[in-house]
């Protein structure tokens, strides 16, 4: 008869066969290729600190302190559990204010160079919520989906390829949790890819924004009769770049309307397609952001879907970039040191140990058990934003709503939306802050040069509904900011029906708030 060590070694062994056999099965659909993990996280802190660096830094006064368009008292009055849970809002201080946004530089820097990377990882998605909670007016889905996804970087070996921590790792014990960093497996002998719950959970998750914003769209009259797309280019504060020019090709308009339906119904090709079908799917969703980014003002979130949508793309096609890399003039190579990749992450070839421990196996289900039930809730919650299923009413569910991902679903804006800030001085005709012109309230020949940054238009596009506590501090800002002299000022928030083909009828505005100043 066998001793109990050795039938505990022998059902370990047996635990460690079918978790592989399940891993190759699984990896070519739920796997994640090495160098995408590594473009990933590079991707992913260049981003950051653009958001950090390149919109918020500049604009700290205006949008993250008391002196500001939302002082502490009106974000606790607006949102008491967002003002509750932001590290910003411990101070009201410009200053203090800055040394954060430093730390989440600081951070995402690590990040970028993969560098205590984990750690990094935890520090910037901490810092980076923490900030967008401050001032939840000045935020949209893209950043929304970069906190969820940087929540689960964590539980992905992004150091992988290209960090400072890769060669670390070869020589550091993997722990073989589910988060896809373990050592408990041999070498795969079959894929280099990173197949783990993390992985699947990473990749399910952005299938399942897609497909519910298929569904969305599907429940939408405006998108489903080919109309959604040509109005909402009628919207002259989202359009930039190309954008204007594009307005006036309604034809053109409606078929990319078509176009993005079909490619978000079959966005469940990313996981359940292989190989050159999996990259195709992969880079029709890669143009279509891109193409985003050309026309439309939509700050981070164009390129925040790039960077996650490269963690799609398969051996073949990272071997075909590295190639490629490879015969460019003065190329020293990209590939870094040849290290052999196991399954779960792990680099290198180490015996299996077929007897790991109770709280090592602890950690794994309870990490699996977290990283599936955040799966659930966020399903759940995705299905109760398009009306699959519904949640109880609640300051909670009101506020998060805030800060969904739904762009233009599911009906897009009919309407564009303008402010006219007019200043009335102690003698002589009221005038346009904005320009220092004369009042007029007709649609601007370019309503995105109306907002000086694309922070002060997330700003203004959410605010449209607020009521006049909230429009108070901003109309108070403006007193104390301009160089006028005004007895006070009035805001006024514009609005102008749309249509496929362009405005419709004439503006409407209506009074927000009046301060003295």
């Amino acid at each position: 008869m066998s001793s109990p060590a050795e039938r505990r070694s022998e059902a370990g062994t047996r635990y460690a066969a079918v978790r592989e056999s399940v891993r190759e099965r699984a990896a070519p659909h739920l796997g994640v290729d090495p160098r995408a993990l590594g473009a990933f996280r590079v991707a992913v802190a260049l981003f950051v600190l653009a958001d950090l660096l390149v919109y918020r830094l500049p604009a700290v006064g205006a949008f993250y302190t008391d002196g500001g368009v939302l002082p502490r008292s009106t974000l606790a009055e607006a949102f008491p559990l967002l003002a509750e849970a932001s590290l910003y809002a411990i101070s009201g201080s410009a200053r203090v204010q800055t040394a954060l946004l430093a730390v989440g530089v600081l951070a995402a820097g690590s990040l970028l160079v993969g560098y205590r990377t984990r750690a990094a990882t935890g520090l910037t998605l901490v810092l980076l919520a923490s900030l967008y909670a401050r001032n939840p007016y000045v935020i949209n889905g893209g950043n929304t989906i970069l906190v969820v996804f940087l929540f689960l970087s964590l539980f992905l070996p992004l150091d992988a390829r290209w960090s400072l921590g890769a060669d670390q790792r070869s020589g550091r014990d993997a722990r073989g949790d589910a988060d896809g960093r373990g050592g408990d497996d041999p070498e795969s002998p079959l894929d280099s890819r990173v197949c783990s719950v993390g992985t699947a959970v990473t990749l399910l998750t952005l299938v399942s924004i897609y497909a519910a914003n298929a569904v969305s769209k599907y429940r939408s009259d405006a998108w489903m009769s080919g109309v959604a797309v040509p109005r909402i280019f009628q919207l002259g504060e989202f359009t930039v770049g190309l954008g204007p020019l594009l307005s006036e090709q309604t034809a053109v308009l409606a078929a990319v309307n078509w176009s993005w339906i079909a490619l978000l119904a079959a966005s469940p090709a990313l996981v359940a397609a292989t190989g050159r079908r999996r990259t195709g799917v992969a880079l029709a969703f890669v143009a279509a952001h891109i193409g985003m980014a050309a026309t439309m003002r939509l700050a981070v979130f164009p390129f925040v879907m790039v960077a996650i949508l490269l963690l799609f793309f398969p051996p073949g096609a990272w071997d075909r970039v590295e190639a490629a890399a490879s015969r460019l003039p003065g190329s020293t190579g990209v590939t870094g040191p040849d290290r052999a990749h196991r399954s779960d992450g792990g680099t290198g070839a180490r015996a299996a140990d077929p007897t790991p421990s109770r709280a090592r196996r602890g950690i794994k289900v309870g990490t699996a058990a977290l990283l599936a039930g955040f799966f659930v809730a966020l399903v759940w919650w995705q299905a109760a934003g398009v009306g699959l299923v519904d949640l109880p009413a609640s300051e909670t569910t009101g506020e998060l709503s805030e800060v969904s991902w739904s762009f233009f679903a599911p009906n897009p804006p009919d309407a564009s939306n303008w402010y006219v800030v007019r200043g009335t001085p102690k003698s002589g005709d009221p005038v346009d802050l904005r320009d220092g012109g004369a009042v007029t309230y007709d649609r601007p020949p370019d309503a995105a040069e109306t907002y000086p940054t694309t922070l002060w238009h997330q700003y203004g596009f959410r605010m449209k509904t607020a009521g006049e506590s909230r429009y108070r501090p901003l109309a108070s800002y403006v007193c104390e900011r301009t160089d006028r002299d005004v007895a006070s000022v009035t805001v006024f928030h514009v609005e102008q029906p749309v249509d496929a083909d362009g405005p419709v009828g004439d503006p409407e505005a209506r009074k927000q708030i009046r301060v003295a100043c």
